[in-house]
């Protein structure tokens, strides 16, 4: 009863009178882990994966789901390797990680017939676009796949914040967190047999505990912005398009 009552709170705003979930002309921020789409042992790009999420996505996007869509950079950079680097020019180093992701990704979306833009909060030649509010909403209006790369575009902020950021300026409904793992746990489950996953949990009690379902910059601004999260595994056959019906196979954060 507990799942079933933060679901209902989860899309409340999703739902027309007498109908089930109903995704209709709604907004919708997927994050895609840059390890999930990678192959199990690391790197690289795992084409059949990415053409599964496209399928996916594509169905969503012809029942008019606006959908934004950042990736992270953990299949090529996990921030500092060598105590040599400076923390700023690795955070760079990631920011251009999520840029090549996200054309990549884009690419193979379009061969599955979706328009797609890529923004990016600063200057990369041609290969992405500067982020406007004002012109991503245009996108949108016309049926394009939204790619936001780079981050916030500052060093010491993660993808997590960066699509919560994008997430609130664009009035999105919701965040999908597709990840590497399952939903969120109570301990690390590589390192604790015994940790338990959530079914749902508050984003207060996620900041309290600090259950790293995102960092805690994108988590305070959830709560703040009162932004609903919903966590599952990539890898799990169908799992974006269940989530985008309101079946999480997951863990569901409420706000």
């Amino acid at each position: 009863m507990q799942r079933k009552a933060a679901l209902s709170l989860l899309f409340a705003t999703l739902l027309a009178p007498g109908m089930e979930i109903n995704m209709k002309n709604r907004r919708v921020m997927l994050k895609l882990s840059g390890e999930a789409l990678s192959f199990p042992n690391g790197g690289g790009y795992n084409e059949e994966q990415i053409r599964d999420v496209a399928r996916q996505v594509k169905a969503a996007v012809d029942n008019n789901v606006q959908i934004g869509i950042v990736i992270g950079g953990g299949n090529y950079w996990r921030g500092r390797t060598s105590k040599d680097i400076d923390r700023t020019k690795a955070d760079q180093i990631g920011m251009l990680a999520t840029v090549m992701n996200c054309i990549f990704v884009s690419e193979i979306f379009r061969s599955e017939g979706m328009k797609t833009a890529i923004m990016s909060p600063f200057a990369c030649g041609t290969m992405t676009e500067l982020f406007s509010k004002d012109k991503a909403n245009r996108y949108f209006e016309q049926g394009y796949v939204m790619f936001f790369a780079g981050g916030t575009g500052h060093p010491y902020f993660s993808t997590d914040t960066g699509i919560v950021l994008r997430a609130i300026e664009l009035d999105a409904d919701m965040i999908l967190l597709a990840k590497s793992i399952d939903g969120v746990y109570d301990d690390d489950p590589g390192r604790n047999p015994d940790a338990k996953r959530y079914d749902t949990v508050s984003i207060e009690e996620v900041i309290a505990k600090q259950l790293k379902v995102i960092d805690l910059t994108a988590s305070a601004m959830c709560a703040e912005n009162h932004m609903p999260l919903a966590v599952f595994d990539l890898r799990e056959k169908g799992a974006i398009t269940a989530a985008m019906n309101g079946d999480v196979h997951g863990t569901v954060v409420t706000v």
